[in-house]
């Protein structure tokens, strides 16, 4: 006999970073797995340490991170972890980003800048990622970095979901904050039953990131509650200022819809006092005590990350979870 023969076995583990434990067991619940147990630390001068617990030796390996501030700490602890299961001979490795880092430098707008959302997927390979899952991606080219398979998630049916559900009794818009959206903006509307579109018209200064100027809406929202989308809220200057065009415009209501809810200072404070009636996100980012603000709603984006891993997993379809549009 010059040959033998085995039972081919499977077996997922999950592994989490320390930048969002609560999704990571949000995830591990839906999954009914445990969080693989590890050692992760930071030495005095910053260098991460991580070693797990146990042999991953030919396992599925999946590796959550979500990658909030401090972002490079968190993007390098998953590195480090992708890194460490290569070197124990994990088979495959998946990098599961809620929020991919780097996301909004995805092209080069003026000579000698980077392409940053370019080399995260580059590290990501070279460390010995095999495939890349993450939630709403600031533009769908990003795919294209990484050499390999990526599992592209989309929040919008959770979203659409839950505007669905609690303002269906009010005349619905749907409005854009830029022109670039307005593809977006379809896909919702067609989810809320084909109701109107609108878009902000708006200027932005490529020397001074997170300003924008929201000019004038562009479409009828006079007497409608408007659904503002996007795919994150960092400063919250432009979501704001397109709250107030909209108000200004004769909207009857303001509710704000993103997947990612970054919050960085001083957006909580400017939504609060925007005239917002709600800000709908997800969980992709922890959102600490001091950033939440009473208009604001948190759905778990963890059931749709769990779904897709265990379709990954069973060498399923991701894209069925959402009938065949991503």
């Amino acid at each position: 006999m010059c040959a033998m023969s085995a039972t081919p076995k499977k077996n997922l583990m999950l592994f989490a970073g320390r930048a969002h434990p609560e999704l990571a067991e949000q995830v591990a619940k839906h999954l009914d797995i445990s969080i693989t147990p590890q050692q992760a630390y930071d030495f005095a001068n910053g260098e991460i340490f991580v070693r797990f617990d146990q042999s991953v030796r030919g396992c599925d390996a999946f590796v959550l991170q979500s990658h909030s501030s401090p972002i490079n700490n968190w993007l390098m602890e998953q590195l480090i972890m992708v890194d460490a299961l290569k070197r124990a001979s994990a088979k495959r490795i998946t990098a599961v980003m809620p929020f991919y880092p780097y996301a909004r430098q995805d092209k080069k707008h003026r000579g000698r800048e980077p392409i940053s959302a370019r080399l995260v997927a580059d590290m990501f390979k070279v460390a010995g990622a095999d495939r890349i899952m993450t939630v709403d991606l600031h533009t769908a080219q990003i795919q294209g970095f990484f050499d390999g398979p990526v599992d592209h998630l989309w929040a919008m049916p959770l979203l659409a979901g839950y505007i669905r559900d609690n303002y269906a009794d009010r005349e619905i818009a749907v409005v854009s904050p830029d022109s670039g959206r307005v593809r977006l903006a379809e896909k919702w509307s067609e989810m809320l039953g084909g109701c109107p579109l609108a878009f902000i018209h708006k200027t932005r200064d490529p020397l001074k990131p997170n300003q924008a100027v929201a000019n004038r809406v562009v479409g009828e929202i006079a007497g409608r509650t408007c659904i503002v989308i996007d795919d994150m809220i960092d400063t919250g200057g432009t979501i704001a200022g397109t709250v107030k065009a909209v108000l200004a415009d004769g909207a009857a209501d303001v509710v704000i819809a993103a997947t990612h809810g970054v919050l960085s200072a001083p957006a909580s404070e400017r939504l609060a006092e925007s005239g917002v009636r709600e800000v709908v996100v997800t969980n992709t980012l922890p959102i600490p005590d001091e950033k939440r603000f009473p208009q604001l709603t948190e759905l778990s984006i963890a059931p749709l990350i769990a779904r897709a891993i265990h379709e990954v997993f069973d060498d399923g379809s991701v894209t069925s979870l959402f009938n065949g549009n991503v």
